[in-house]
């Protein structure tokens, strides 16, 4: 049986524009947050907050281009809590936001995601 894939009018190779609230490219986003926790000395977690553009393009998986803006939130990162209950920060000198830029290749095959580019200033 043929099977059309979800991005049928995408030719690869080519980087096309997608929706910012499409559920792959918000949960692409998710994944840039991580790697940005994960690499970042702060004590809270940042979650995002608004994806700006988003593209994909189709290379042996789906590489995600994503410019995205962060924020601090009110969950320390020793707690570990799952991201979606963490509450942006609501005191005046404990707010920060950071814009980024993700690129998050998602091979759905092989399970897996690589982040080789992880910008936020």
């Amino acid at each position: 049986t043929h099977v059309t894939p979800p991005h049928s009018t995408i030719r690869p190779g080519f980087p096309v524009p997608v929706s910012t609230n499409s559920p792959e490219v918000r949960r692409a986003a998710r994944f840039g947050v991580y790697t940005y926790n994960n690499s970042s000395n702060d004590l809270f977690l940042f979650k995002e907050s608004q994806i700006k553009t988003a593209m994909v393009q189709i290379v042996r998986g789906l590489k995600y281009m994503l410019h995205v803006e962060i924020k601090r939130t009110v969950c320390e990162k020793r707690d570990h809590p799952s991201l979606d209950s963490c509450h942006f920060q609501r005191e005046k000198n404990l707010q920060q936001m950071l814009r980024c830029y993700f690129e998050v290749w998602i091979t759905p095959w092989t399970h897996k995601v690589h982040i080789p580019v992880s910008h936020c200033h």
